[in-house]
């Protein structure tokens, strides 16, 4: 807990500190990691964090915390700078958006926190009754004020309260049903048992719903079913094969996050690892082909002249902003891509993570950005910066496999064992041998990475074979048009010259 106070603060001072020179888009952007993280660093040291079922109640605090972080913020900044009658609007809509997710993600957190005392029977409850009570009258006034669409002062003021109210229950006061639970040591580092070992069945019916990436992949298909179906009532046409790849990736997401691939993931390396090279290399390829800011695009009406910058224009300046440009260049990319797999596995970096379920939530987050942002720019469809030529991004995909070979050789073949206290602490009765269980997993690193680049291959030539075409017809037309203009010229000359010799006679 002493670690969360310290990291929030080093992230305050960041923020604050960068803010005093630069308040320009660009700022806002790079700072919203260390917001981010500053703003979770309590939360997921704290009461979520412990005993049973505390990978329900981490990811569920992440989001809450969120969630509760922007509401309050934009209280505190139309407070001290109300924003223009033209944005209040959105304003309003951000605030109840923000507010419906504190409220059903604070009672899921409530439930999951509150003992035998009950509500009233203990400070923990006593507080969560005022954040309650604070945030569910601040949604009403905020959706009452959206259906008038003006800002109510009575709401500036709760979301301040219900913040204090949450953070002094859950840093302050012990969560009751911590204080009545008779511990095991998977409570402590896995939050649920796992009596027997994986199997495919297992691997398919054991699942623990992930509030926050789990949610985070229902999301998406959801959104990008809304922009596909608003584009078909329009008329207009969007690929099937887009629509597909990114369902597909969006369930690939789910089930991985949320199915006994992730609960065993947390407790052996070798289903780890699996979760891993799916999260890096499978996940993002069909993401990338189902071309979402393209969607987005086309989907979201513009702003109009003289109006703010709305949703499409927030799109526009990120795909073509520094930071963007930065990320996605292709050596940025790969070294990102690469040298992550030998920073997180070959460091300490693991062995600290691997104990905390917020750090396999980081992990997939982590794995998942990189590599989307690698195949973003070998077969990505959507705008953005310049890319390699078709031959540049088949050789930067060839650079990876020897990287991905050798770390999983490596793994295989190391006398330590990576993450090997924390396996040792889970202690799982039915794993013979940890070393052994690490060879799995360098093997499956290794054997993994080829089905994702087979995929990729292939949608690259496709795409390949498909701009040569279109090369060709677009130099076949204008050729036809050139062909037309000197036979036209020449039918003109000869008329000219017919003119001219009956004049003469």
């Amino acid at each position: 807990m002493a670690r969360g106070w310290i990291v929030a603060t080093l992230c305050a001072a960041a923020v604050a500190l960068t803010l005093r020179f630069s308040v320009r888009w660009i700022a806002m952007v790079v700072l919203l990691l260390p917001s981010v993280i500053g703003v979770l660093a309590l939360p997921v040291t704290g009461n979520a964090s412990e005993g049973p079922d505390h990978d329900y109640t981490t990811s569920a605090v992440i989001v809450f915390a969120v969630a509760l972080a922007v509401l309050a913020g934009t209280k505190i900044a139309a407070v001290v700078s109300p924003p223009a009658a033209d944005l209040y609007r959105r304003v309003l809509i951000i605030q109840v958006a923000c507010g419906t997710v504190a409220l059903i993600y604070g009672v899921l957190l409530l439930a999951e926190q509150l003992g035998p005392p009950g509500l009233t029977g203990s400070g923990y409850g006593r507080w969560a009754i005022v954040a309650a009570i604070a945030l569910a009258a601040s949604w009403i006034t905020d959706a009452a004020a959206l259906r008038r669409a003006k800002p109510s002062r009575l709401a500036t003021c709760l979301p301040a309260i219900t913040a204090l109210a949450a953070v002094s229950a859950m840093a302050v006061q012990t969560a009751p049903r911590l204080l009545h639970h008779k511990y095991t040591t998977w409570d402590v580092f896995l939050g649920y048992e796992l009596p027997d070992p994986p199997n495919v069945v297992r691997l398919l019916t054991v699942w623990r719903f992930d509030t926050f990436i789990g949610i985070g992949a229902l999301v998406l298909a959801g959104a990008y079913l809304y922009a596909y179906l608003k584009l078909r009532r329009r008329g207009d046409e969007w690929p099937a094969g887009r629509l597909l790849a990114w369902l597909i990736g969006c369930a690939v997401l789910l089930f991985t996050s949320s199915s006994g691939v992730r609960a065993y993931g947390s407790a052996m390396f070798s289903v780890h690892m699996g979760e891993h090279m799916t999260l890096n290399m499978f996940v993002p390829v069909l993401l990338v082909l189902g071309g979402p800011v393209t969607l987005a695009l086309r989907a979201l009406p513009p702003a109009g002249e003289g109006a703010p910058p709305g949703p499409r224009e927030w799109i526009l300046w990120l795909v073509h902003s520094k930071v963007t440009a930065a990320l996605s260049n292709p050596i940025v990319a790969f070294v990102l891509f690469v040298a992550s797999l030998y920073a997180v596995y070959f460091t300490p970096i693991f062995n600290t993570l691997v104990r905390y379920h917020w750090g396999h939530e980081l992990m997939s987050v982590h794995f998942l950005l990189v590599g989307y942002l690698f195949y973003w720019g070998i077969i990505g469809i959507d705008p953005g910066p310049k890319r390699l030529p078709f031959l540049g991004r088949l050789g930067l995909l060839f650079a990876v496999m020897p990287f991905h070979a050798f770390f999983g050789i490596a793994t295989m073949t190391m006398t330590d064992t990576i993450g090997g206290p924390f396996y040792k602490f889970v202690g799982l009765p039915w794993l013979s041998s940890i070393g052994a269980d690490q060879h799995l997993g360098g093997a499956i690193a290794w054997g993994s990475s080829e089905l994702p680049v087979i995929l990729v291959v292939i949608a690259l030539v496709a795409q390949w074979a498909r701009q040569d075409r279109r090369a060709a017809s677009r130099a076949d037309r204008h050729a036809d048009a050139d062909y037309a203009d000197d036979d036209l010229d020449a039918y003109n000359a000869m008329l000219r010259e017919l003119a001219s010799q009956r004049g003469q006679q």
